[in-house]
């Protein structure tokens, strides 16, 4: 079943796994209406069954294990990463050209929607020079990743977004070399103490929204650069 809230813009909550082409096929739907002023803005926070994404920049050696899951081309910037129960996705589906059309801000912006979320179960996000994502500090010189950020525009609407570990298996992710980075691994809220449901997820996206996207991006650029990242 899907819900919808009346808010501005659009949130969407799909509360069984969602097949990657019928994501895919929405979304494409969703950011051409968009742009033609026919459908509001959209949030879209969901989950897909078991697979593994390949980005615009993946490498093929990076999949280390074909055949364990479905393997799917996508459209948006990065590398590798796996989707699966456990992990929430937001699909972030936003109209740039009213909102500054500065990629870079964009995705920093989204970075801080995570950090702030993460902030509200105790845990310190943080990001890391060169790497898009989020990571957290686990001592002792180790890191782990805790959120993917892998987007496109398409006449300057996004699409694609944002996948937080809540509680997913962690070895599904051995497949793959996550994002193209192999020196670091992968962890969760549940995996750093933190008991909670895809349901306390969206609700913390929630209410850390409107502080990071109720206003136009502030640059982090010179220029816009309209770009897949």
């Amino acid at each position: 079943m899907t819900r919808t809230l009346d808010t501005e813009p659009e949130w969407i909550f799909s509360d069984t796994p969602v097949a990657y082409p019928d994501a895919v096929r929405f979304m494409e739907d969703r950011v051409a209406a968009i742009h033609q002023n026919e459908a509001r803005e959209g949030i879209w926070l969901l989950e897909h069954p078991a697979i593994y994404t390949a980005g615009s920049s993946a490498d093929p050696t990076d999949l280390k294990d074909p055949e364990r899951f479905p393997v799917f081309q996508s459209g948006r910037g990065g590398q590798y990463t796996y989707h699966g129960p456990g992990q929430r996705i937001a699909y972030v589906m936003l109209n740039l050209g009213q909102r500054g059309r500065d990629v870079r801000a964009f995705v920093h912006a989204l970075e801080d929607w995570v950090i702030q979320t993460l902030w509200t179960f105790n845990i310190t996000g943080e990001r890391r020079e060169g790497r898009v994502g989020i990571w957290v500090d686990q001592g002792h010189g180790r890191e782990a990743k805790i959120a993917a950020i892998g987007v496109r525009l398409r006449k300057w609407v996004s699409y694609h977004g944002i996948s937080i570990n809540v509680d997913p298996e962690l070895d599904h992710f051995d497949g793959i070399v996550p994002c193209g980075i192999s020196q670091h691994g992968v962890t969760s809220l549940l995996d750093l103490g933190v008991t909670a449901t895809v349901t306390d997820l969206d609700n913390a996206l929630m209410e850390t929204f409107p502080a990071v996207f109720g206003k136009p991006f502030r640059s982090v650029l010179q220029e816009p650069d309209p770009f897949d990242i």
